[in-house]
């Protein structure tokens, strides 16, 4: 039996992990009280008496976790951004590796940013194939929701009380969003994107679009959704033709699932790329349960909501 430590469990993504993998027959939880969470010697000897560890902790605290392990047995999940343009770490989006050997011979795998994760699945693809030129100058907007911003923020919303919360909040303003260092080198751009991320009053969903135009291109519409139904053919990251609900599309429509959708939507002139996933599913938990399927050799969506 697998015995897994999840490190940083009283966070929103800790605590989904650990609600999705608790009553799991293969796996043995590693738990320490709540007096002995932040107790660093009792962490120190979860961390290297697990096989699996779940890092969900602030940037910081991820890199200290990893400085503990005195092991080459444990296998470490990071859901931090502390390691995501790290040569050394896996990058854990499976659908965008050449093999998921790459990830199951891996002892350290940086889980994905939830922005950076509709962005790379649209974007890598396209620059990978040379449909999309990398030194194009690439904007996104990706819609999310409170959840993602953990407990403080969720506190907020929840209690209601300030009425700015109960529009879309523009955020990231400086341009200098954590999520785009991974942005640029998993899709080897050469130009950073201009990322506009936007919070919104629901609890969890996301919506990515990253729109370009026919001068960014070196092929048609039709050459990106044949890219799109070439790469993913999985059952977690798939192309639909049709994605829409009657001429819309909600960022709420993949709630608490853990699959991504892609589309793309527009004309041969002027084209959205689209991604639609849970932040917390295909955003950070699931693919990080995903990524330790993977590692333990059995089925991706074992745990998942597909």
């Amino acid at each position: 039996m697998t015995k897994v430590f999840i490190d940083g469990s009283a966070g929103t993504t800790g605590l989904r992990i650990f609600d999705r993998l608790k009553d799991r027959k293969d796996i043995e939880l590693i738990t320490l009280s709540d007096n002995l969470r932040k107790d660093v010697s009792a962490r120190q000897h979860a961390l290297n008496n697990c096989d699996v560890a779940f890092l969900c902790l602030p940037d910081k605290a991820s890199i200290e976790a990893v400085s503990l392990i005195e092991n080459d047995k444990t296998a470490v999940i990071d859901t931090s951004t502390a390691h995501r343009v790290d040569p050394l770490w896996t990058y854990g989006f499976a659908e965008l590796l050449e093999s998921y050997d790459v990830i199951r011979n891996s002892k350290r795998i940086a889980n994905p940013g939830c922005h950076a994760s509709g962005f790379n699945a649209l974007v890598a693809p396209l620059t990978k194939l040379s449909l999309l030129k990398k030194d194009a100058n690439l904007s996104c907007f990706s819609l999310t929701g409170y959840s993602g911003g953990g407990k403080q923020m969720i506190a907020q919303y929840e209690q209601g009380k300030d009425a700015l919360l109960t529009a879309p909040r523009m955020y990231g303003l400086t341009q200098s969003h954590k999520h785009i260092p991974e942005m640029v080198k998993v899709c080897e751009l050469k130009n950073a994107p201009a990322f506009c991320p936007v919070v919104s009053s629901y609890y969890a969903g996301m919506q990515v679009t990253v729109p370009i135009f026919k001068s960014d291109l070196n092929g048609t519409l039709k050459d990106i959704k044949d890219a799109y139904r070439s790469v993913y053919t999985g059952k977690v990251v798939h192309f639909d033709e049709c994605a829409d609900e009657d001429g819309f599309m909600s960022a709420g429509a993949f709630n608490l699932k853990d699959d991504m959708q892609i589309t793309v939507c527009g004309n041969d002139e002027r084209i959205l790329l689209v991604s639609r996933f849970d932040n917390l599913g295909k955003g950070a938990s699931g693919s990080a349960i995903q990524n330790m399927n993977i590692l333990l050799g059995v089925d991706e969506c074992t745990g998942l909501n597909i």
